[in-house]
């Protein structure tokens, strides 16, 4: 099992679409995979399941939000036994180390989105257990335990769950932050994708990326060195890797035949051409996967889902379906089954994109 990150701290580059389309793409090429939603947004929850199955998960979770402990002891064992039983969010199974009463021993059931795919769902109060993470950083060179749990516990959840369900990845969900969860996020992962925009701002934000990563890394060799060996193994034994980038809503060249290898406007070639090399000059080459450096210099899978989808992801988050799926899908309103349909073959098609993404996304995790 890897665990993978998908991490820009720019938003607005798409990073959901890519993330909840990726992991789709993964189970049809034959991977198990689970999504755990740590962006206290909830964007990929939000494109993954209803309104009404997020209420269903989050509203029984609201007192124990307030206090576990206390909560626990109102209901009563088998009350918290049938609460457990179900789907539950990813704050709620945290809120034992948030709190300070130990690890939560039991393994809830994840959301199932596709046979061999489930999810982990995000809430929106995940921001109190990121000022525990916070708050508790510093213990970790001591060796506290609290402390080692908060910073680990994710990393121990994804473990857990790999151990019962047999998955292959497990994809980690990041809000466009530098912030102290985010750091334990990837302090915490085998290997992180960056999607960004062909334009100024992904380039100043894999600068800044570089930056972050350059301080964490210090911090964790740090900490390795510090914990006594049972402690480290809490931790993963390297640093983060790099897997690679991808543009994302690159515009298409319109009109005259294209002039540039990736087929895009002349506007974003530019910048697109920028991102390879600022990444070069912010991130170590050793702590990129051990894959050829002409493949780390371009677009995971080259070109293949770099361009734009217009309107076509705001349909996949209604309906909560990978973009491919959309045109077969029995549930269409009627205002959007005649343009869905009438563009089957554009719909369709980004199956294979995401699926050849999703081949060279595994084929870079075996490189670790």
């Amino acid at each position: 099992m890897k665990i993978l990150t998908v991490f820009n701290n720019k938003g607005g580059v798409g990073k959901t679409t890519l993330t909840f389309h990726m992991a789709q793409a993964l189970q049809e090429i034959g991977k198990k995979v689970l999504m755990i939603d740590l962006d206290p947004q909830c964007n990929l929850t939000i494109y993954s399941l209803s309104e009404e199955k997020i209420a269903d998960i989050w509203l029984p979770e609201d007192s124990f939000i307030d206090d576990f402990n206390a909560s626990r002891i109102a209901i009563g064992v088998d009350n918290f036994n049938n609460l457990i039983a179900n789907e539950r969010s990813i704050h709620f199974i945290l809120k034992p180390i948030e709190d300070g009463i130990g690890e939560f021993e039991n393994i809830t059931k994840p959301v199932q989105l596709a046979e061999n795919l489930d999810i982990i769902p995000g809430r929106l109060t995940l921001h109190m257990f990121e000022a525990k993470v916070s708050e508790r950083f510093n213990g970790i060179y001591s060796g506290d335990p609290l402390s080692i749990r908060t910073a680990t516990g994710v990393r121990s959840l994804a473990k857990a769950y790999a151990d019962i369900y047999d998955y292959d990845v497990v994809i980690l969900d990041t809000s466009p932050s530098l912030g102290a969860l985010n750091r334990s996020i990837l302090l915490q992962a085998d290997a992180f994708i960056v999607p960004g925009n062909p334009d100024l701002f992904s380039v100043y934000g894999i600068r800044n990326i570089g930056s972050a990563l350059t301080m964490w890394k210090r911090q964790f060799e740090s900490i390795y060195s510090l914990l006594s060996d049972a402690k480290r193994l809490s931790f993963p034994k390297r640093f983060v890797q790099f897997l690679g980038f991808t543009l994302y809503n690159a515009k298409r060249l319109q009109g005259s035949k294209s002039t540039n290898d990736m087929g895009i406007a002349k506007a974003h070639y530019n910048y697109a051409n920028q991102i390879p090399k600022t990444i070069f000059e912010s991130i170590s080459r050793t702590d990129m996967v051990n894959i050829e450096e002409d493949k780390l210099r371009r677009s995971i899978a080259n070109e293949a889902i770099i361009h734009g989808h217009n309107t076509l992801p705001s349909m996949a988050q209604k309906y909560h379906l990978p973009m491919w799926k959309l045109p077969s899908h029995e549930g269409l309103d009627s205002d959007d089954a005649a343009t869905i349909r009438g563009n089957r073959r554009i719909y369709e098609a980004t199956q294979e994109k995401y699926q050849l993404f999703a081949q060279d996304v595994i084929d870079r995790l075996e490189a670790i």
